[in-house]
């Protein structure tokens, strides 16, 4: 059966959001008086939401701070600043043009929250080719629940075996094997385990190699 519903991931795999996501929290960090976070340890921070992102960040910086106002303060910096440093990684926007012109149906499914999800792809000129977004709190489950996956391939009027997971991390690799789909993984983005502990349909290093991956799995 030929796979017309994609379903992609944001951080990681669409766009190298380190920069904007560190620039916050360096800057709410500072009011609190904590240390500065170096690139690699917010890198090693993204994939579970931004509370998550947070708690780690006040962890690892041993700062003393009330969580639910550290929360906010970072989301408050985030959000004027979400495109500033940040970038697309190469061959997204043509790939995602030509995945939509060639009839494929595109859905973000991201565990960030919709508000910054869709200033991100606006903030690149994006959102026009997706057909559904589901950030991480406008449905009840989150990757790695499977159940988040479902929900954007149902939002495409989809099944699962018509889709296919291209995400970058682990919480990607587990909705997808959890919902029957499969999954195409990049190598950049933000994978917090060893890769070789992952067996994805396909390991891909461009942006650009996912046509000819998804023209893989529907050969026989």
């Amino acid at each position: 059966m030929k796979r017309t519903a994609l379903i992609f991931d944001l951080d990681g795999t669409l766009v190298d959001s380190v920069p904007d996501l560190r620039a916050a929290l360096n800057r709410m960090l500072g009011e609190i008086g904590g240390r500065e976070l170096a690139p690699v340890e917010v890198r090693g921070m993204i994939g579970d939401g931004m509370r998550a992102l947070v708690d780690r960040a006040l962890a690892a910086t041993d700062s003393v701070a009330e969580v639910e106002r550290a929360q906010d303060r970072f989301l408050e910096l985030y959000q004027a600043a979400l495109v500033k440093l940040s970038r697309l990684y190469p061959g997204v926007d043509e790939t995602l043009q030509s995945l939509g012109a060639a009839g494929a149906l595109l859905a973000i499914c991201t565990n960030k929250p919709q508000r910054a999800t869709l200033g991100v792809l606006e903030g690149f000129g994006i959102d026009r080719y997706f057909n559904a977004i589901l950030g991480g709190d406008v449905v009840p489950f989150r990757k790695p629940d499977p159940r988040h996956l479902l929900a954007a391939i149902g939002a495409l009027g989809a099944r699962p075996n018509e889709a296919v997971m291209i995400g970058d991390s682990e919480n990607d690799y587990s909705a997808a094997r959890g919902a029957g789909t499969p999954i195409i993984m990049m190598r950049y983005g933000y994978l917090r385990v060893p890769p070789e502990t992952l067996v994805p349909d396909s390991w891909l290093n461009q942006f650009s190699e996912i046509p000819d991956a998804v023209a893989k799995l529907d050969r026989p």
